[in-house]
């Protein structure tokens, strides 16, 4: 059934009648509990692989989780470990032993069934599956088990400790090869050996005894119930000590804590441990680049290596980050019009026929991410009747999309209860049966809603109720959501999101368009601001940064501490849990390898532009590579010619002059480039170094002089402090200084 797609009064005529049990009223919405045809079917519920103590929302989109949609999974990467669950247990490797970029991606050593070794069950050859058997904010547990005999491995990012319980007879490590033994004999309870040439510890219980050293079979004899096996930074004595008084200190939970406040976002890893034998607390965590660049912790001196940089070896309970919170604005500042007649022209063009059709949620969602782009710059270039325009249509598709009527096929949205999921009809690219990329597609609708919801309060409150089901299905901020797990797609510990529901590849997890996860959580601050939500805006703000900081790191590396030597490009595409690949999912153009990560355009690219020099090292590598080389007006030159503007504006400016209807990519337009540009042009660069007790703010920087610019969402005019000492008041809008 069609619904009527009006912007005369703004306004959609429903189905009165309502299924019990179909549709599900929320607000002035609604959704579906039956599947549409244009959605494919998910697995269902007894095909999930987890224990049965363990219920509700189905965690998805995390580096695990093709532990849960298959009876055993694919490859892991938690670093620095990565492992595999098989039928004969969990096979353990060390990736980081073998890094190489010569090739034009950054590849890792890669995990195999046998890995270094494959922890296994002295009473089981093969089990029937593995299952989730608990997991907290960066750590799972794994459980095997057969009749009685069970094993539960437990492990997660940054440990270099698999720890582990057997049931029903004795735990057994099958070697790649007869291992290297330095330290220890047949017999004692604590063994150090390399294998493959990576170094070990194995820790059974006080009395144990492990057997078999002269050959492939190892096991723990007469021990308890637990044991652990660690992956050693150094193959020594001392290194072994140290990792011998944390081995049976086994870590039972793991958590994540933020606090955004004065500019910056402070975030504390915590850990929670047990103590099989003996006493004491803590854990040995290996920090990625984005945690020790960003804290204080006091660090063991060692490391390991990885696809993602250096991780560095932390020892204690709790570590915390400091990020500064880059200062984003709804719209940029009417400054950056250079020529009103030229912009009101280039609005107009995008104020064409409206029509009365739905995409699926990923290019409908590029249509309403673009439209409040427009409201925006009409409405600091005094077009109220195009914004009227622009955030009319939003609204209508808005409506349409946030009502399910009986045997209504699109657009719409539909609840699946097994696995805790909205899903929009229709679907694209997997974000049905496999959960793909929700984040980027709903990000585009969070972002358009919270442009309509900060013109017109009424109607966020009256759709609110199904806007805050979409922003629950991909960011759940309640750890006892019934309906959704926690913050879907966020990696908490690798600090990025990931974009396959599933994960079933031999590389594990995979992010393509980094830019497209920060936009989501730039519509988050943004529906958190305009409804008074303050603890979502934050959450936002935090998801925006972290993410932020990741990008730097990962897929630009902006400082050049983390891609290897070797490395040929400057950049990646697409970040795996064990690799980094310089390719996309759908072209091998350059244009594309870079852009995807920096579309969309928005007035939160602004983040791109922290590192200038690596802007212009990034420009200029594109140019001297893509095919059109400095003739911008092909492929996706128009983003190529915005993201050199956070460097040097002149280029674009003198682009735009002298071609005016450039080929543009298709989520952009000719009215944002031209703002963008000469916003940058006329103001500067951004100004990093300056953050503000407000999240909402832009400084630039040109010349040695600064700019100050400030997004009041409020009625009553406010103070906003800089770090540098400028305290400017905001009236209601925006306020330059």
């Amino acid at each position: 059934m069609r619904k009527f797609f009006s912007l005369v009064g703004l306004g959609i005529v429903l189905n009165p009648v309502f299924s019990l049990g179909e549709i599900v009223p929320v607000g002035a919405g609604s959704y579906t509990t039956v599947r549409p045809e244009k959605i494919a079917a998910l697995p269902v519920a007894e095909a999930i692989y987890r224990t049965k103590d363990l219920t509700g929302p189905v965690p998805t989109n995390q580096w695990w989780s093709s532990l849960v949609w298959e009876k055993f999974s694919q490859n892991m990467f938690p670093h620095p470990l990565g492992m595999v669950c098989h039928e004969a247990g969990l096979g353990v490797s060390y990736p980081g032993g073998g890094i190489d970029g010569s090739s034009g991606n950054i590849m890792g050593g890669g995990v195999s069934k046998g890995g270094d070794f494959s922890i296994g069950h002295s009473a089981m050859a093969e089990f029937p599956d593995a299952r989730l058997a608990d997991y907290s904010d960066w750590m799972i547990t794994a459980e095997f088990a057969a009749g009685d005999a069970i094993l539960r491995t437990s492990y997660g990012h940054g440990s270099p400790f698999v720890f582990g319980e057997v049931q029903g007879g004795e735990v057994q490590l099958t070697m790649a090869h007869k291992p290297i033994v330095w330290s220890g004999k047949e017999g004692d309870s604590i063994i150090g050996l390399t294998v493959r040439g990576s170094h070990y510890g194995l820790f059974g219980a006080k009395g144990s005894k492990w057997t078999g050293l002269d050959g492939t079979m190892v096991k723990n004899k007469k021990g308890k119930s637990y044991f652990s096996v660690a992956l050693l930074p150094e193959g020594n004595e001392k290194t072994l000590k140290l990792f011998a008084k944390h081995a049976h200190l086994h870590v039972v939970d793991t958590l994540v804590q933020t606090k955004v406040g004065k500019g910056q976002v402070t975030t504390e890893y915590h850990v929670v441990t047990k103590a099989m034998e003996g006493s004491g607390s803590g854990t040995l965590m290996a920090l990625y680049p984005h945690h020790w660049k960003y804290s204080k912790a006091a660090l063991t001196g060692m490391s390991y290596k990885s696809v993602r940089g250096e991780m560095k070896l932390f020892s204690g309970e709790e570590f915390s980050t400091l990020v500064p919170v880059q200062g984003l604005l709804p719209m940029l500042p009417k400054e950056g019009i250079a020529s009103r007649e030229r912009m009101v022209a280039n609005l107009k063009k995008e104020a064409g026929p409206i029509k009365d059709e739905f995409a699926d949620t990923y290019w409908e969602g590029k249509h309403l991410g673009k439209l409040a782009t427009l409201s925006g710059i009409a409405e600091i270039t005094g077009e109220k009747g195009l914004q009227d325009r622009f955030v009319g249509e939003i609204q209508s598709r808005l409506e349409n999309w946030l009502t399910a009527s009986t045997g209504e096929a699109a657009p719409l949205f539909y609840y699946n209860k097994a696995w805790g999921t909205l899903i929009g009809s229709g679907a694209s690219y997997g974000s049905d049966d496999q959960l793909n990329d929700h984040h980027f597609h709903y990000g585009y609708f969070i972002r358009a809603a919270a442009e309509v919801a900060r013109l017109d309060p009424a109607w966020a409150k009256r759709w609110s109720p199904m806007m805050k089901l979409i922003i629950r299905d991909i960011a759940s901020s309640n750890r006892k959501d019934a309906m959704f797990p926690y913050i879907r797609c966020f990696d908490l510990y690798a600090g990025h999101s990931w974009a396959s529901g599933h994960a079933k590849f031999g590389d594990g997890n995979n992010q393509e368009s980094s830019s497209e996860s920060l936009n989501a959580w730039y519509g988050l601050m943004l529906w958190g601001e305009v409804t008074g939500d303050k603890d979502l805006r934050d959450l936002g703000t935090f998801l925006f940064n972290t993410e932020r900081t990741a990008v730097e790191e990962y897929w630009f590396d902006v400082s050049g501490t983390n891609f290897p030597k070797d490395f040929p490009n400057v950049a990646l595409g697409m970040i795996w849990g064990g690799k980094g690949a310089f390719a996309t999912w759908f072209s091998a153009d350059i244009d594309c390898i870079h852009g995807i990560n920096w579309l969309p355009f928005t007035p939160a690219s602004i983040y791109m532009g922290r590192h200038p020099n690596y802007v212009k090292k990034n420009h200029d590598m594109i140019v001297s590579k893509r095919k059109g080389g400095a003739d911008y007006n092909n492929g996706w030159g128009d983003l190529v010619v915005m993201l050199g503007a956070l460097n040097d504006p002149k280029v674009g400016v003198d682009y735009l002059t002298a071609t005016p209807d450039c080929s543009l990519e298709g989520g952009n337009t000719h009215a944002f480039m031209d703002h963008w540009i000469h916003t940058l042009d006329r103001l500067g660069r951004n100004d990093a170094a300056v953050i503000s007790d407000y999240p909402f703010t832009n400084v630039f920087l040109k010349e040695g002089k600064k700019t100050y610019a400030a997004f009041n969402f409020g009625k009553a005019p406010m103070e906003v402090t800089f770090s540098d000492g400028k305290v400017i008041e905001a009236n209601p809008g925006m306020t330059v200084k």
